[in-house]
Order: C-alpha cells, then structure tokens, then sequence
C-alpha cells in the first residue's frame, strides 16, 4: 500500500514537463524528487527509464548525475500538452 502523502503514481510527462518548465539546463534527482513528490531512489529509477527510451540524457559531474532534455524529450513534451 503506497505512502498515503505521497502520488501514487507519476506520469512520465510530469517528469520531463518539471525538466521542460526548469530554469536550469539540467536538473538532479533530488530536485526533482521534491517537485514530484516520489523517493530520491524512485526518481533516479524513472530518469534512467526515461533515458533508455530517448527523453533525457545525463553525465556525471563531480559526484553528482546531472540530468537534462533531449530534443525527442522536449518534442514529447509538447506534442504531449
């Protein structure tokens, strides 16, 4: 039984829609956990999801993922809203 605070489930364009609305290039899984309201570790299992499928791209940075849109990412997007 999911967390009665928490979503019960998040949409993948309500994921990339948070990448797409960021003012940041990129965006960190712990951000984005807080603007979607899912685990840290539940988030950076949906971002590599995403990333497998062709939405999102990442790279690693002094210790830290840094997420961001790919074009296919940004035209979901708006095809999807």
């Amino acid at each position: 039984m999911p967390d009665p605070g928490r979503k019960p489930t998040v949409s993948d364009l309500e994921i990339l829609r948070e990448f797409a609305l960021c003012s940041d290039p990129f965006m960190h899984a712990t951000e984005l956990a807080e603007a979607v309201d899912l685990s840290r570790q539940g988030v950076h299992n949906r971002l590599e999801q995403l990333q497998e499928e062709g939405y999102l791209d990442s790279k690693m940075t002094a210790g830290t993922r840094n997420w961001w849109l790919t074009d296919e990412g940004r035209n979901y997007v708006s095809e999807e809203s």
